[in-house]
C-alpha cells in the first residue's frame, strides 16, 4: 500500500530571509519570504513556523505561528513574517503546504541556527536583493 503513495517533489519553491529597514524598530530586521520561482500558481498555501534550539545549555522553543495565503502567483514572492533577532541563534523551521492543481505539495524548510547573517547572503531570485535561501 505504501508503495502506491507518491509524494511529489517540491521544485522552484523556496524560502528566503531578507534584511530590510523597519521604521517600527529603527533598524534592519530579517523577514522570511516564500519565493515561487515556478511556472505554476500555488493555491491554498499554509505556512507553519516555529523556532527551536539550545541557548546557554537550555532548550528553547517558540510558539507556533500559522499563515495562510489564498494564492501565490507564478514567479512571485510573498512576505511571511519577521524573524526576531533573538531567534537567529535558533533553528527557524517553516512547514509549507500548497496545491498545484489537484496535487498537494508539502515541504519543510529550516534556517539552521546562526545561518541568517549578513556574511551568508546571496542574490535572491525574483526579489533581486541579498538574502539567505533554503531550498
Amino acid at each position: 500500500m505504501k508503495k502506491d503513495i507518491t509524494i511529489p517533489e517540491v521544485e522552484n519553491v523556496f524560502l528566503a530571509a531578507v534584511q530590510e529597514w523597519s521604521d517600527d524598530f529603527m533598524e534592519k530586521v530579517w523577514y522570511a519570504y516564500l519565493v515561487n520561482d515556478s511556472d505554476f500558481n500555488l493555491d491554498s498555501v499554509m505556512v507553519v513556523s516555529k523556532a527551536f534550539g539550545t541557548i546557554e545549555g537550555e532548550m528553547k522553543k517558540t510558539s507556533i505561528l500559522r499563515h495562510a495565503f489564498v494564492e501565490v502567483p507564478a514567479v512571485s514572492v510573498v512576505k511571511i513574517e519577521m524573524i526576531e533577532k533573538s531567534l537567529l541563534v535558533l533553528n527557524n523551521e517553516f512547514m509549507v503546504t500548497f496545491f498545484i492543481g489537484n496535487t498537494l505539495y508539502d515541504k519543510k524548510f529550516i534556517f539552521k541556527s546562526n545561518l541568517i547573517n549578513e556574511n551568508n547572503t546571496e542574490e535572491v531570485p525574483i526579489l533581486f536583493v541579498e538574502g539567505i535561501m533554503v531550498k
